[in-house]
Protein backbone atom coordinates (compact mmCIF):
# COMPACT_ATOMS: atom_id res chain seq x y z
CA UNK A 1 0.00 0.00 0.00
CA UNK A 2 1.39 3.11 -1.00
CA UNK A 3 1.53 5.60 2.03
CA UNK A 4 2.46 9.58 2.97
CA UNK A 5 2.97 11.63 5.44
CA UNK A 6 0.74 14.62 6.30
CA UNK A 7 2.40 17.66 8.16
CA UNK A 8 1.15 20.95 9.50
CA UNK A 9 2.83 23.72 11.58
CA UNK A 10 1.28 24.17 15.10
CA UNK A 11 1.86 26.53 17.79
CA UNK A 12 1.51 29.52 15.85
CA UNK A 13 -1.09 31.12 17.52
CA UNK A 14 -3.07 31.37 14.58
CA UNK A 15 -6.71 32.12 15.05
CA UNK A 16 -8.89 30.43 12.02
CA UNK A 17 -11.88 28.40 10.87
CA UNK A 18 -13.60 30.14 14.39
CA UNK A 19 -11.63 28.47 16.54
CA UNK A 20 -8.96 29.60 18.92
CA UNK A 21 -5.00 28.91 18.52
CA UNK A 22 -5.47 26.23 20.97
CA UNK A 23 -8.73 24.92 19.17
CA UNK A 24 -7.05 24.57 16.09
CA UNK A 25 -3.95 23.13 17.29
CA UNK A 26 -5.56 20.61 18.79
CA UNK A 27 -8.24 19.82 16.13
CA UNK A 28 -5.33 19.12 13.64
CA UNK A 29 -3.43 17.33 15.58
CA UNK A 30 -6.48 14.69 14.96
CA UNK A 31 -5.80 14.81 11.30
CA UNK A 32 -2.43 15.21 10.52
CA UNK A 33 0.59 12.31 11.24
CA UNK A 34 3.45 14.75 11.49
CA UNK A 35 3.67 18.54 13.85
CA UNK A 36 5.94 21.19 12.99
CA UNK A 37 6.14 22.89 16.56
CA UNK A 38 7.12 26.29 16.29
CA UNK A 39 9.99 26.74 19.13
CA UNK A 40 10.27 30.59 19.83
CA UNK A 41 11.76 32.11 16.90
CA UNK A 42 9.11 32.85 14.93
CA UNK A 43 6.17 31.85 17.34
CA UNK A 44 5.15 29.42 20.20
CA UNK A 45 6.45 29.56 24.16
CA UNK A 46 7.55 26.75 26.25
CA UNK A 47 3.25 26.61 27.27
CA UNK A 48 2.17 25.72 23.72
CA UNK A 49 4.89 23.65 23.34
CA UNK A 50 4.99 21.21 25.82
CA UNK A 51 0.41 21.58 25.19
CA UNK A 52 1.33 20.50 21.57
CA UNK A 53 3.60 17.69 22.56
CA UNK A 54 1.34 16.31 25.19
CA UNK A 55 -1.96 16.27 22.79
CA UNK A 56 0.82 14.77 20.12
CA UNK A 57 1.40 11.68 22.01
CA UNK A 58 -2.41 11.19 22.69
CA UNK A 59 -3.10 10.74 18.79
CA UNK A 60 -0.09 9.03 17.77
CA UNK A 61 1.30 12.63 15.87
CA UNK A 62 5.38 12.85 14.82
CA UNK A 63 6.73 15.91 16.73
CA UNK A 64 8.93 18.19 14.54
CA UNK A 65 11.38 21.13 15.43
CA UNK A 66 9.85 24.15 13.20
CA UNK A 67 13.26 26.16 13.44
CA UNK A 68 13.21 29.39 12.54
CA UNK A 69 14.76 32.88 12.30
CA UNK A 70 14.32 35.06 15.70
CA UNK A 71 11.07 36.88 14.20
CA UNK A 72 8.19 36.90 15.97
CA UNK A 73 7.33 40.47 15.06
CA UNK A 74 7.51 38.72 11.09
CA UNK A 75 6.34 35.22 11.40
CA UNK A 76 9.96 33.98 10.50
CA UNK A 77 8.72 35.35 6.96
CA UNK A 78 11.76 37.76 6.43
CA UNK A 79 15.67 36.67 5.74
CA UNK A 80 17.56 38.18 8.74
CA UNK A 81 21.06 39.22 8.09
CA UNK A 82 22.65 37.48 10.75
CA UNK A 83 25.98 35.82 11.62
CA UNK A 84 26.10 32.42 10.59
CA UNK A 85 27.52 31.14 14.33
CA UNK A 86 24.96 33.45 16.17
CA UNK A 87 22.11 31.72 13.39
CA UNK A 88 23.02 28.07 14.89
CA UNK A 89 23.12 28.70 18.03
CA UNK A 90 19.67 30.73 17.84
CA UNK A 91 18.49 27.16 15.96
CA UNK A 92 19.99 25.20 18.23
CA UNK A 93 18.44 26.97 21.29
CA UNK A 94 14.95 26.29 19.82
CA UNK A 95 15.61 22.58 19.48
CA UNK A 96 16.95 22.16 22.75
CA UNK A 97 13.83 23.87 24.19
CA UNK A 98 11.37 21.53 22.39
CA UNK A 99 13.21 18.62 23.21
CA UNK A 100 12.94 19.70 26.86
CA UNK A 101 9.06 20.02 26.54
CA UNK A 102 8.65 17.04 24.43
CA UNK A 103 10.67 15.00 27.11
CA UNK A 104 8.64 15.98 29.84
CA UNK A 105 5.49 14.71 28.41
CA UNK A 106 6.99 11.76 27.41
CA UNK A 107 7.68 11.62 23.48
CA UNK A 108 10.29 13.08 21.55
CA UNK A 109 10.99 15.21 18.97
CA UNK A 110 11.80 13.19 15.84
CA UNK A 111 13.27 15.50 12.89
CA UNK A 112 13.98 18.89 12.15
CA UNK A 113 11.95 21.18 9.38
CA UNK A 114 12.82 24.97 8.90
CA UNK A 115 10.38 27.48 8.61
CA UNK A 116 9.42 30.31 6.63
CA UNK A 117 12.34 32.59 5.29
CA UNK A 118 14.86 30.39 6.80
CA UNK A 119 13.30 27.12 4.98
CA UNK A 120 13.46 29.40 1.94
CA UNK A 121 17.24 30.68 2.28
CA UNK A 122 18.68 27.30 3.42
CA UNK A 123 17.26 25.93 0.36
CA UNK A 124 18.93 27.51 -2.17
CA UNK A 125 22.21 29.65 0.03
CA UNK A 126 24.82 27.50 1.55
CA UNK A 127 25.32 29.79 4.56
CA UNK A 128 21.56 29.19 6.12
CA UNK A 129 21.36 25.82 4.95
CA UNK A 130 25.27 25.09 6.95
CA UNK A 131 23.74 26.69 10.22
CA UNK A 132 20.99 24.19 10.19
CA UNK A 133 23.08 21.54 9.61
CA UNK A 134 25.33 22.35 12.21
CA UNK A 135 22.75 23.12 14.76
CA UNK A 136 21.35 19.33 13.98
CA UNK A 137 25.04 17.71 14.53
CA UNK A 138 25.47 19.84 17.46
CA UNK A 139 22.35 18.88 19.27
CA UNK A 140 23.23 15.22 18.08
CA UNK A 141 26.36 15.23 20.19
CA UNK A 142 23.74 15.29 23.31
CA UNK A 143 21.29 13.45 21.45
CA UNK A 144 23.71 10.46 21.02
CA UNK A 145 22.07 10.74 17.01
CA UNK A 146 21.00 13.37 14.52
CA UNK A 147 17.57 14.26 13.66
CA UNK A 148 16.93 14.06 10.32
CA UNK A 149 15.78 17.04 8.30
CA UNK A 150 12.60 18.03 6.27
CA UNK A 151 13.18 20.37 3.24
CA UNK A 152 12.63 20.67 0.01
CA UNK A 153 13.85 18.57 -2.64
CA UNK A 154 16.85 19.21 -4.78
CA UNK A 155 17.71 21.92 -2.19
CA UNK A 156 21.51 22.79 -1.08
CA UNK A 157 19.72 22.18 2.44
CA UNK A 158 19.04 18.39 1.18
CA UNK A 159 22.32 18.37 -0.43
CA UNK A 160 24.84 19.26 2.88
CA UNK A 161 22.98 17.40 5.45
CA UNK A 162 23.26 14.22 3.37
CA UNK A 163 26.87 15.19 3.03
CA UNK A 164 27.14 15.65 6.85
CA UNK A 165 25.33 11.99 7.41
CA UNK A 166 21.89 13.83 8.36
CA UNK A 167 18.83 11.78 6.84
CA UNK A 168 16.88 13.75 4.55
CA UNK A 169 13.13 13.63 3.97
CA UNK A 170 11.03 15.98 1.44
CA UNK A 171 7.57 17.55 0.97
CA UNK A 172 5.43 19.17 -1.32
CA UNK A 173 3.11 22.07 -0.12
CA UNK A 174 -0.59 21.29 -0.78
CA UNK A 175 -2.07 24.67 -0.82
CA UNK A 176 1.28 26.65 -2.66
CA UNK A 177 1.84 27.41 -5.90
CA UNK A 178 5.25 26.41 -7.57
CA UNK A 179 7.85 28.18 -9.71
CA UNK A 180 9.03 26.25 -12.84
CA UNK A 181 12.43 25.49 -11.11
CA UNK A 182 10.44 23.72 -8.30
CA UNK A 183 10.90 26.13 -5.78
CA UNK A 184 7.64 27.80 -3.54
CA UNK A 185 6.33 31.50 -5.32
CA UNK A 186 7.18 33.88 -2.49
CA UNK A 187 4.10 34.51 -1.06
CA UNK A 188 4.28 38.45 -2.04
CA UNK A 189 3.60 37.09 -5.67
CA UNK A 190 -0.34 36.84 -6.61
CA UNK A 191 -1.44 33.32 -6.72
CA UNK A 192 1.32 32.16 -3.99
CA UNK A 193 -1.35 30.43 -1.88
CA UNK A 194 -3.85 28.34 -3.25
CA UNK A 195 -7.47 29.05 -1.87
CA UNK A 196 -9.43 26.57 -3.96
CA UNK A 197 -10.08 23.16 -1.95
CA UNK A 198 -10.70 21.68 -5.01
CA UNK A 199 -8.04 22.54 -6.58
CA UNK A 200 -5.88 21.65 -4.06
CA UNK A 201 -6.93 18.43 -3.55
CA UNK A 202 -6.40 17.78 -7.29
CA UNK A 203 -2.83 18.90 -6.91
CA UNK A 204 -1.97 16.67 -3.96
CA UNK A 205 -3.76 13.36 -5.33
CA UNK A 206 -1.76 14.50 -8.67
CA UNK A 207 1.56 14.62 -6.28
CA UNK A 208 0.85 11.28 -4.53
CA UNK A 209 -0.43 8.94 -7.46
CA UNK A 210 1.34 10.45 -10.42
CA UNK A 211 4.32 12.11 -8.23
CA UNK A 212 3.55 14.97 -10.65
CA UNK A 213 3.03 18.98 -9.77
CA UNK A 214 2.34 21.78 -11.76
CA UNK A 215 3.90 25.14 -11.66
CA UNK A 216 2.03 28.33 -11.70
CA UNK A 217 3.35 28.20 -15.51
CA UNK A 218 1.95 25.48 -16.16
CA UNK A 219 5.12 23.05 -16.42
CA UNK A 220 4.61 19.84 -15.60
CA UNK A 221 7.46 19.09 -12.78
CA UNK A 222 8.23 15.74 -10.84
CA UNK A 223 7.31 15.22 -7.32
CA UNK A 224 8.67 12.37 -5.14
CA UNK A 225 7.68 13.77 -1.66
CA UNK A 226 7.78 11.91 1.76
CA UNK A 227 5.39 14.37 2.98
CA UNK A 228 2.57 16.65 2.40
CA UNK A 229 2.15 20.34 4.10
CA UNK A 230 -0.87 21.90 4.80
CA UNK A 231 -0.35 25.24 6.30
CA UNK A 232 -2.33 26.11 9.11
CA UNK A 233 -2.72 29.70 8.56
CA UNK A 234 -4.35 29.17 5.43
CA UNK A 235 -8.27 29.97 5.60
CA UNK A 236 -9.89 26.94 6.25
CA UNK A 237 -7.03 24.68 6.76
CA UNK A 238 -8.65 22.38 9.00
CA UNK A 239 -11.29 21.75 6.74
CA UNK A 240 -8.89 21.57 3.68
CA UNK A 241 -6.52 19.03 5.82
CA UNK A 242 -9.77 16.73 6.88
CA UNK A 243 -10.51 16.51 3.21
CA UNK A 244 -7.22 15.83 2.02
CA UNK A 245 -6.96 12.94 4.47
CA UNK A 246 -9.91 11.58 3.46
CA UNK A 247 -9.44 12.34 -0.30
CA UNK A 248 -6.01 10.02 -0.10
CA UNK A 249 -7.55 7.33 2.06
CA UNK A 250 -10.31 7.07 -0.56
CA UNK A 251 -7.29 6.24 -3.01
CA UNK A 252 -5.94 3.94 -1.01
CA UNK A 253 -3.43 5.78 0.33
CA UNK A 254 -2.63 5.09 3.67
CA UNK A 255 -1.65 8.25 6.18
CA UNK A 256 1.39 7.65 8.48
CA UNK A 257 4.14 9.51 9.44
CA UNK A 258 7.82 10.07 7.93
CA UNK A 259 9.49 9.58 10.99
CA UNK A 260 7.79 7.48 13.71
CA UNK A 261 6.67 9.28 17.34
CA UNK A 262 9.03 8.24 19.86
CA UNK A 263 8.13 7.71 23.26
CA UNK A 264 10.90 8.35 26.32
Amino acid sequence: MKTIDLNSDLGEGVIADGLSAEELDNALLSVITSANVACGGHAGDLASMTRICSRAVEFGVSVGAQISYVDRAGFGRSRQDIAPDLLREQLLEQLTALTACARAVGTDVVYVKPHGALYNAAADDEEPALAVVQAILRDADQRGHALPVLTLPDSILARTAAHNGIAVFTEAFADRAYTDSARLVPRTEEGAVIHDADDVEVRVLQMVLNGRITSINGVELTSTSDSICVHSDTDGALSLARRLRKALQDNGIELCGFVEARSV
